[in-house]
């Protein structure tokens, strides 16, 4: 049935005017809000610790479900939109340091937070002909995760399972890596029992090691990358790369690239998962994961955090 809603999702979108189905992609993010489920609260949490105290957390909320929601309209129309549009719809802050990077031949890692439209954004790297490599986690059934798959590989991505592969990500992004190529990965929120416990937003939080322990395995340079939407397209600013110390420093540095970019575009964090560690996990395990979202691989046997 999942797979089926998707599917149905999938085709129906596609064939809808998009202001038709703009309208009603947001009435569904308005109607969410309205039943204030599990999700939502997490999202309301979370985005009260990146706003000042007096911030209007209603509308914060209504404006960010609307987010999330065109996220996931863009997501079911991507592969029909056109290249041009893809291109000249992204406004790029800071693009000399990527350029830089990707020129470098050292190998390239993109962090990037749920913000915006992370899968525009891979699009847009693959339509300026730049292929890159990222990992999804798979999620049940099968037929769904292939279908993402299909999806993102369409795009011009080369996607890695975060596991049942006949050999280790972190292992395979290496290669890439070493080769010269480029690997993104989501990087604000932590899949495994190896996070980094990082300060965000003032509070200890815990990120996935991946991108750093990555980085100093094989040299490439590390770019922090914000996201957000503009009225007709998208942002993304690239941050200042990541200096090569440690594994725990650099990831404090992604947190604190990721919170400037989040502070000054707090709707377009898309977060309804527990963050912060200093919030309760009872309700953890049942609140909402985004299905086969790119994932942070897990660092090798060995590597201290």
């Amino acid at each position: 049935m999942t797979d089926l809603a998707y599917a149905t999702g999938w085709r129906v979108v596609r064939v809808l005017p998009e202001r038709v189905a703009a309208r009603v992609f947001t009435a569904a993010a308005d109607a969410a809000v309205r039943r204030d489920g599990r999700g939502v609260r997490r999202l309301r949490a979370n985005l009260a610790r990146t706003v000042p105290p007096d911030a209007d957390l209603d509308d914060l909320t209504r404006a960010a479900m609307r987010s999330y929601a065109r996220y996931w309209l863009e997501v079911f129309r991507l592969q029909d939109m056109p290249r041009e549009r893809i291109i000249k719809g992204m406004r790029m802050v800071a693009e000399p340091r990527l350029r830089a990077a990707l020129a470098s031949g050292r190998g390239t890692i993109a962090a990037l937070p749920h913000m915006g439209n992370w899968e525009h954004a891979g699009a847009w790297l693959a339509a300026n002909g730049e292929p890159f490599t990222t990992v999804a986690e798979r999620v049940e059934p099968a037929s769904l995760f292939d279908r993402f798959i299909r999806f993102r590989s369409a795009l011009g991505m080369e996607v890695i399972a975060l596991t049942g592969g006949e050999r280790p990500p972190f292992d395979l992004l290496a290669d890439r890596l070493l080769a010269g190529g480029t690997v993104c990965l989501l990087a604000d929120r932590d899949l495994s029992a190896d996070g980094v416990p990082v300060t965000f937003f003032g509070a200890t939080a815990t990120m996935p090691p991946g991108p750093a322990a990555l980085a100093l395995r094989t040299g490439a340079t590390l770019l922090p990358a914000t996201l957000w939407f503009d009225p007709d397209g998208w942002g993304v600013r690239i941050h200042p790369a990541v200096p090569h110390t440690d594994v725990a420093q650099m990831t404090q540095a992604l947190a604190d690239a990721f919170a400037e970019g989040i502070a000054a575009y707090p709707a377009d964090w898309h977060m309804l998962q527990r963050i912060w560690r200093d919030e309760p996990a009872t309700a953890a395990a049942a609140e909402p994961v985004e299905p086969v979202e790119p994932a942070s691989c897990p660092p090798p046997a060995g590597v201290e955090t």
